[in-house]
């Protein structure tokens, strides 16, 4: 099964594995899956950390070659996933979450998720 992580499951997956849920953890360690990160997420990791979130304190350079490195598949956005983006309801404002979730639809894969907001979408949504 591939699976696009959300930015808060892919830097606790990098950073502090230990905040993924049990759930997470057998999903992500399965051999089976395939775990793909948006450049979407690093974008907005990138910005966070830039305005100094302690939630987002992390190099993403060195994030996404560590990500490559282990394995992980990157997913570029794409004018498609932009398009996209216009047909989802107002049920979630943030806008990297709302391109993460364009992008699972579009590709037909499953975005992993603990936002309970963003997993209130029909589709390819599985909180975690």
């Amino acid at each position: 099964m591939k699976l696009l992580l959300d930015t808060q499951i892919l830097l606790w997956a990098a950073g502090q594995p230990e905040r993924l849920s049990a759930a997470a953890r057998r999903l992500l360690n399965n051999q089976r899956n395939e775990l793909l990160f948006s450049a979407a997420s690093l974008w907005e990791i990138a910005i966070k950390n830039t305005l100094g979130r302690a939630d987002f304190r992390v190099e993403p350079r060195q994030l996404r070659r560590g990500l490559l490195d282990n394995g992980y598949v990157e997913l570029p956005v794409t004018s498609e996933h932009a398009v996209n983006v216009d047909g989802l309801p107002p049920l979630h404002k943030d806008p990297f979450d709302r391109m993460l979730l364009a992008q699972a639809i579009s590709e037909g894969i499953t975005l992993l998720t603990g936002d309970s907001h963003l997993a209130r979408y029909r589709g390819p949504v599985r909180k975690v």
